[in-house]
């Protein structure tokens, strides 16, 4: 069932990205954007429309905001590959988008990835009351910003020169940022949008957050680049302080597999109707990329 509602998102994602930038023209910008944005698991957008069916919102609204964390999270990997951050040329098994364009162009198109995210989930089509779209563009301005992923990312770039590595709290507090930050507005998008409760969401998605760094780490440790998608062992080249450097390679491992167990046993609220949810917590420390 996760696997199908999985591929259902990212089809239904991948079309209604397509044709929001439409209107756009043909410009170098909007290419590199549709290339930046194309691809991937959508497990973002899944969460969003998982969320949302849980809650009862209609699919044709819900669409919206899982465009708009798709379209941010898109920008976020541009300019993580850039030069100036990671350095990255290969992303999802292609060239990075300042590689097949230039640096110039690849700042312009996450630049405008990010405001075509806001826009999605501040337009009348997201959800009829002006309120759930003013806290969901709130909330995803938040999650994205320096109390959220750039924070984490600015963390992140600030271990590089600290005199000492990051201490576990440290790594925790880094990841819930720049990784964290951005599964957990998907995961509770669909109870703002129903008008619900979303501490159950909250609770699972901040440990499926972490849970999905530390098997990132660990791919950065036993992924094949092929099927990773880009380069492994840049953490332990660089001498980066990781889950994997600080736990153990199978101290790791069973923190996450803790942390899925956690993630799932805040869902009981819901019963069955999260067991897709469930699935996608366990998919997250066995996937090979």
């Amino acid at each position: 069932m996760f696997e199908t509602r999985l591929k259902e998102a990212a089809t239904q994602v991948e079309a209604h990205l397509l044709a929001v930038m439409a209107p756009f023209g043909d410009l170098p910008v909007v290419g590199a954007m549709r290339y930046a944005s194309a691809g991937g698991k959508r497990l973002r957008a899944f969460l969003v429309l998982e969320s949302a069916r849980l809650h009862g919102v209609d699919p044709q609204q819900a669409i919206w905001p899982a465009t708009a964390i798709e379209a941010m999270h898109a920008y976020s990997l541009v300019h993580d590959d850039l030069p100036c951050m990671d350095d990255d040329d290969m992303r999802r098994g292609l060239p990075t988008t300042h590689i097949k364009w230039d640096e110039c162009t690849a700042v312009l198109a996450g630049d405008a990835l990010q405001t075509l995210a806001f826009e999605c989930v501040s337009r009348n089509e997201c959800h009829d009351d002006a309120a759930v779209r003013a806290e969901l563009t709130v909330s995803l301005a938040r999650a994205a910003g320096a109390q959220g992923m750039v924070l984490g990312q600015a963390l992140d770039i600030a271990a590089e020169t600290a005199p000492v590595p990051l201490t576990l709290q440290e790594i925790t507090r880094l990841q819930a940022g720049k990784t964290g930050a951005l599964i957990a507005w998907s995961a509770t998008a669909g109870a703002v949008m129903g008008k619900a409760d979303i501490e159950p969401l909250m609770r699972y998605s901040l440990d499926l957050g972490l849970a999905f760094q530390i098997a990132d780490d660990i791919l950065d440790v036993e992924g094949d680049a092929a099927k990773v998608g880009k380069a492994v062992g840049k953490d332990a080249d660089a001498g980066k302080a990781t889950f994997v450097s600080l736990l153990g390679l199978d101290g790791a491992k069973m923190r996450a597999r803790d942390l899925v167990t956690d993630a799932c046993d805040a869902l009981s609220i819901y019963g069955k109707d999260a067991d897709t949810l469930r699935e996608a917590a366990r998919f997250v420390i066995s996937r090979d990329s």
